[in-house]
């Protein structure tokens, strides 16, 4: 079992009711990362389903969990020949902090029907570079916990130098060596710095709703995220992100809201 798998594990207290203990090695900056959650969540829904793997997860970001106990319990809305439907909330200390809507099926290892897309072009990873490693002060752990190389335009903010437009584009793997897997996924979504740093906003941007979709289990080695916005007004954003694997196949995209951060 990798830190991550031990990060997110699910203990069964009964049909409904999981114990978890969220790991303080995914904060960003003192909140916890949203796509570490969500896996942890994932992990409390796959093993009440009949299926095996989360295909579609909305996740609507209450409040913000911190690291420690919390319980996930999951509630059974329909299963069929071929998808279940839950809900799953996470909560600590009595309170609800996220709420989310799952369906899970069983994904078959199969070449496409019909694509559209193609992966974006992306330099070598030896032409992409890292963020400098946080301060201790921080509080952000997250970075330890994967790597992450960056396509450099989309991060010319570090240097005051930003295009303009919100996108970000890297490289992404766990620093700990494991093929990536659903789970892994979910963190993908959720771990590119906030698009809207390229578009000249700083400081923390939180998630309020994040809904994203597994569509294919992922080949081993590097995965690419490709992150953009479409609109930023009224201190609001969304991100879309896709995830390909190094098989050059789509296996994850996602779309969350979020809010402009102050910084």
């Amino acid at each position: 079992m990798t830190k991550f798998d031990e990060a997110t594990q699910a203990i069964r207290v009964d049909e409904t009711t999981y114990d978890v203990c969220l790991d303080p090695g995914y904060a960003i900056g003192g909140p916890l990362n949203g796509g570490y959650l969500m896996a942890v969540i994932l992990r409390a829904a796959v093993d009440a389903s009949p299926f095996e793997h989360p295909v579609s997860t909305t996740a609507q970001f209450l409040k913000s969990p911190v690291a420690g106990p919390a319980r996930v319990k999951v509630e059974q809305l329909k299963s069929g020949r071929t998808a279940a439907f839950a809900r799953a909330t996470l909560i600590q200390d009595g309170v609800a902090q996220i709420e989310s809507m799952i369906t899970t099926a069983t994904l078959n290892d199969v070449e496409p029907v019909y694509t559209d897309a193609a992966p974006a072009l992306m330099p070598a990873p030896a032409e992409c570079v890292k963020l400098p490693d946080p301060k201790p002060e921080s509080g952000m752990t997250l970075n330890a916990q994967m790597d992450l190389l960056f396509d450099p335009p989309t991060i010319g903010w570090l240097k005051g130098e930003p295009t303009g437009r919100p996108e970000s584009r890297a490289y992404f793997r766990m620093a700990e060596p494991q093929d990536p897997d659903p789970y892994v996924l979910a963190l993908a979504v959720d771990a590119l710095p906030p698009v809207v740093f390229s578009a000249g906003a700083r400081g923390w941007a939180p998630t309020v709703d994040l809904t994203w979709h597994l569509r294919a289990l992922p080949a081993p080695g590097w995965l690419t995220l490709v992150g953009d916005g479409r609109l930023i007004s009224d201190g609001w954003f969304d991100e879309r992100v896709e995830v390909w694997d190094s098989a050059g196949r789509l296996v994850a995209h996602s779309c969350q809201l979020a809010r402009v951060g102050r910084g």
